[in-house]
């Protein structure tokens, strides 16, 4: 099971720039799905591929889904090198984009977020209208499961006059 709380705190003490998108940005949101992962899109800049990398390093990143003993090296070669990662941790699972379809990269994304609080912290997710086009760009059939759960929830809000998270 993944610990968000953890995963979410050592990226915000390390200073990383981040937002959070799918799952846990839908349960954010009101939805009632449960997630497996932490989905998020990071700035690539050196200075926050620098920050990514000490952050997740003690918990022992390795790709998701990778046959025991692949060689992999986490580092800054390796984030700049790559673009989206699946990984596993010693405190669960984590997918790192540098760019999302539908959505593009952390800079593109930036406008469509929202601050909320959350284990402590403050962490930007992508705002709901948005993540039901990420969910639609990606397609998968999750996804559109979860976009007409979404959807009701935009749509109630709507009627009862709250602003969009």
């Amino acid at each position: 099971m993944t610990s968000y709380d953890h995963l979410l705190r050592a990226l915000n003490e390390a200073g990383v720039e981040f937002i959070i998108i799918g799952g846990a940005a839908a349960v954010a949101h009101g939805a009632s799905r449960l997630t497996e992962d932490l989905d998020i899109v990071y700035r690539r800049t050196d200075e926050n591929i620098h920050r990514l990398v000490q952050a997740l390093a003690p918990y022992q990143p390795y790709l998701r889904g990778a046959p025991p003993g692949l060689p992999f090296i986490w580092d800054e070669r390796t984030v700049r090198r790559g673009l989206n990662f699946a990984l596993m941790t010693s405190l669960g699972a984590i997918d790192l984009f540098g760019e999302v379809t539908g959505g593009g990269s952390y800079d593109d994304l930036l406008a469509h977020t929202v601050q909320l609080q959350i284990f402590g912290g403050v962490c930007l997710f992508v705002r709901l209208e948005k993540l039901i086009e990420l969910k639609r760009a990606a397609g998968r059939p999750k996804d559109l499961e979860t976009i007409a759960e979404l959807e009701m929830i935009l749509e109630e809000r709507g009627r009862v006059g709250e602003r969009t998270l």
